[in-house]
Parts: C-alpha cells; structure tokens; sequence
C-alpha cells in the first residue's frame, strides 16, 4: 500500500485512501463482496523496487446476471512507464483467461457499487468523497495495452450562487408531480436510522435493476455497507419519498469528507474517526450519490422533487457546494435533468473494455 503513498506525495489534489476500508475491498481483510468473487493481487517491481499494483477480478454475480465470462481490473496504480504498466496487465490478463475469462473490463474498484473508472478530465481539483483520483497518464497507459473506453462517467457541480438562475419550469414540474400524486417527502428517521438505511440500500438495488453493468449487491453486502456508511451519513442530506404510504425512491448525499481525510492520512484509528465526526460540521460541500427511483415511477420527475427536499436543509447547515456523481453518459434521463439545469460538468471517468482472445 505504501506505492501509492509514494506516486502521490507531490500531488496536491491526491487524497489517500480510507486504510482498513483499501485493504478490505482488495480482499486482504474479510469483505462480503468476495462472498460471491475472488481476485488475485499483482505487484511489478523494476531495478529492486514496487512501481505498480493491480486487481485481477472474478465477479460471479456480473457473470450469472449478464451470460458473458467478463473479468474485471481494479486498483491500478503504476509509475508513468510503459512496460512496468503492459506487465501488469498481462498478468492480470492472463490469470483472468486462466480463470475461463474471454474478455476484461475496469477498473473497478472492485464493482460499480463502489469506485471505479479512470480519471481522464478534471485533474484541477481533488475528487470528492468515494470518488476515484489518478494521474492523467493512466489513460494513455490503459490504452495502449488494447483496452477501449466502453463508457464514460459524469461529474456535475452546483453551487449555491446558481439557485437564483434555475429554470422556472422545474419548480413548475415538481409542483405538478406533487399534485397529482399522494407524496410525502421526508429525509432519514433519525430514530430509526438502520432500517431507513436498509431501506434506501434496498431501493438502490430496485432502482438499478437497467443499469448498465449493474450488479445488486447480496444481503450480506447491504448490511456491510449500511454499517460503515451509518455514522457518515448525515440525515439532511437524505430523502425517502413515499406514494400513497409506499417508499418509491431514496435520494443520498455524503459529506465530502475528503479534506479530513487528507488530515489524517487516512487512519480512521485510534483517533482519525474521531476527527471525522468531530469536523464534520465545517464541511461546505456534499456529494450527491443517487436519487434513485424504482423503475415504475422513474419518469415522472420524482429525482428532482427529491433533490428539493433536501435544499433547506444543506441552505441551513452552510452547505455551498454539491456534486453530482457519477452520473453514466448513457443514462440519458439523469444526464437530461442536470444538464437542463445548467449545472456544468466538471469531471469525466472512464471504464474500458478489452478481448482476452489475443493474451
């Protein structure tokens, strides 16, 4: 773990990863997703010395959802070299082809329910909580083993100064919406946290169901990552919005927790956890994950109405800032309501696709 430590200590923009959570999601420490995959781990080393890692990647759930015997690269880290970065992916293509693999996709970091894509436009500011961060020679260095971008992923930044300019003709929408149907918009129960938690993990999982590359994440996942997100998540910056008394969509935010992070290097013990939620309240600036809608309900502007209840709330808290990721560039209905509202789009990643026939 300590190469990237060493890749990054001159970038300001860098911000380390969550330790215990890296080595967790790696499989170096038990971790649910791995319940139904498995990875092997690759170093290169040149003239005595570690220069890259890798991921190798088998997720059975994409491959008995999907049909398809796709294996996955993640946590690539390499010096701006060539060969170091070519050996590393043919290792980890080769053991992916051993494994019965025909083809190769990522990174994944290590699926699309946690991070993953290559940072490619946007490189002037540091990435906000749970998003991916590299340096601009990746691209070139992923290409040039074969891979070929298969789908580009959208970041969107609103601030505060850009309510006074927003198109009449949302509020106008939202207020229809509201009319015609029997909503209730409220954020988390504080007093029942975990099982709104439960929850808006289980709408996630209805929402995405046509979400390309999606794979729901297993029972045992959900519970993992509503207890290590369930101290982070702050309640005025959440929705649940209701029809008729049923729950049909969940909107999350996270603080970006990044600048603390950076603190403290990383190391949420003994005290880093402590710090997190002791600062917590100076943070001017969110990352909106998802509003998501179950399928039945996803064209009747239900995303924006939950957006909206979550305004007074962040206006209160000092909140200036929130962006929007990631944001798929072919999930037109998304893409469509952010880009109507002139939010400009300040970052891009991108996954790539590779054949394993020529390996």
């Amino acid at each position: 773990m300590q190469l990237i430590w060493d890749l990054y200590r001159n970038d300001p923009n860098w911000i380390p990863p969550i330790r215990i959570n890296q080595m967790e999601l790696v499989g170096f420490k038990p971790h649910p997703f791995y319940d139904n995959a498995k990875c092997q781990a690759m170093l290169c080393r040149k003239d005595g010395r570690v220069v890259g890692r890798i991921l190798a990647l088998i997720n059975y759930g994409h491959i008995q959802r999907y049909d398809e015997k796709r294996g996955f690269f993640g946590f690539f880290e390499c010096i701006d070299d060539r060969e170091a970065a070519h050996a590393l992916f043919q290792a980890a293509c080769q053991y992916l082809k051993r494994e019965g693999m025909t083809d190769v996709r990522g990174p994944c970091n290590p699926s699309l329910n946690y991070e993953l894509g290559t940072l490619v436009e946007g490189f002037d500011t540091p990435p906000t909580f749970m998003m991916t961060y590299n340096p601009p020679y990746h691209d070139s260095l992923i290409k040039s083993f074969g891979f070929e971008k298969t789908q580009d992923l959208y970041s969107y930044v609103g601030n505060i100064s850009m309510l006074d300019s927003m198109d009449p003709k949302i509020m106008q929408m939202m207020n229809q919406v509201k009319e015609r149907f029997n909503i209730r918009v409220r954020p988390a129960n504080r007093k029942n946290f975990a099982a709104d938690v439960e929850l808006f993990l289980d709408i996630y999982n209805r929402a995405l169901q046509g979400t390309w590359g999606f794979v729901p994440m297993s029972p045992a996942e959900t519970r993992s990552v509503g207890e290590s997100l369930r101290y982070l998540i702050d309640p005025d910056v959440t929705s649940v919005i209701e029809v008729d008394g049923e729950p049909v969509g969940v909107g999350l935010g996270l603080l970006d927790y990044n600048p603390i992070i950076k603190k403290i290097d990383g190391r949420l013990f003994p005290f880093g956890f402590l710090r997190l939620l002791w600062e917590r309240r100076r943070i001017k600036r969110i990352r909106l994950i998802s509003t998501n809608i179950v399928p039945e309900w996803q064209r009747w502007g239900l995303g924006l109405v939950l957006l909206h209840r979550m305004l007074p709330d962040c206006l209160a808290r000092g909140i200036t800032e929130a962006e929007f990721s990631w944001v798929l560039e072919s999930n037109q209905l998304s893409r469509g309501s952010i880009e109507r509202g002139k939010v400009p789009r300040t970052k891009t990643h991108r996954v790539y696709d590779r054949s394993l026939a020529d390996i």
